[in-house]
C-alpha cells in the first residue's frame, strides 16, 4: 500500500450548494478528520526536554490530543503541548501504561479557546515540554486529531 498526499483540505458529501430548502438541495458537505502521532522515547526525553510534535495546516481546528502510555517510565514523566507561547494542553502525567486517554486541558482562556478552534493563518508548531530525568525506560505515543479547513478557518468555499 502507498501514501498518496494532498493539499486540502479534502471535503466529503453529495451536495456542494444550496440550491433549495429540502433535504437534498441543501450543502451536507464537511471536511475530513486527520491524525498525526509521535512517539516520544525515554531517550529523546533525557537528550532534549523539548521539541516538535506536531506542524498543523493554517486553519485547522482540532479535535483532540490524546496520549497512550505503550512502555511504563522509570521516573515520573509528563508532557505538555503549546503553540508559539500558549499551553494548549496542561502538564500532563503519562508514567504509567494507558490506553488512550484525553491529555489534560490547559487552562481556559481566549487565547486557548481561540487556538483550538484555529491554529492561526499559518501553519502552527506545536512543541512539547517533557519532565522526567534520568529516565532509562519508557515510552508515549501522542495522537492529535484534527479538521483541516482553509488558512482564514472556513471550511465551505463560498463557490465552487
Amino acid at each position: 500500500m502507498g501514501f498518496a498526499t494532498i493539499s486540502g483540505p479534502l471535503r466529503a458529501g453529495t451536495v456542494s450548494n444550496t440550491t433549495g430548502t429540502t433535504a437534498g438541495t441543501i450543502r451536507n458537505t464537511g471536511v475530513v478528520q486527520l491524525v498525526q502521532t509521535v512517539t516520544l522515547p525515554f531517550a529523546s526525553i533525557n537528550a532534549s526536554l523539548t521539541g516538535t510534535a506536531f506542524v498543523l495546516p493554517a486553519g485547522a481546528i482540532l479535535h483532540s490530543l490524546t496520549f497512550f502510555t505503550t512502555s511504563t517510565f522509570s521516573a515520573a514523566t509528563t508532557v505538555k503541548l503549546s503553540i508559539g507561547a500558549t499551553d494548549i494542553v496542561a502538564a500532563t502525567t503519562v508514567t504509567g501504561p494507558s490506553n488512550p486517554a484525553a491529555m489534560t486541558g490547559a487552562t481556559a482562556s481566549n487565547a486557548v479557546t481561540s487556538l483550538w478552534a484555529n491554529v492561526g493563518a499559518t501553519d502552527a508548531i506545536v512543541t512539547y515540554t517533557a519532565t522526567g530525568t534520568g529516565l532509562t525506560t519508557g515510552s508515549v505515543t501522542i495522537v492529535c486529531v484534527y479538521a483541516q479547513r482553509s488558512a482564514d478557518g472556513t471550511q465551505n468555499p463560498a463557490t465552487l
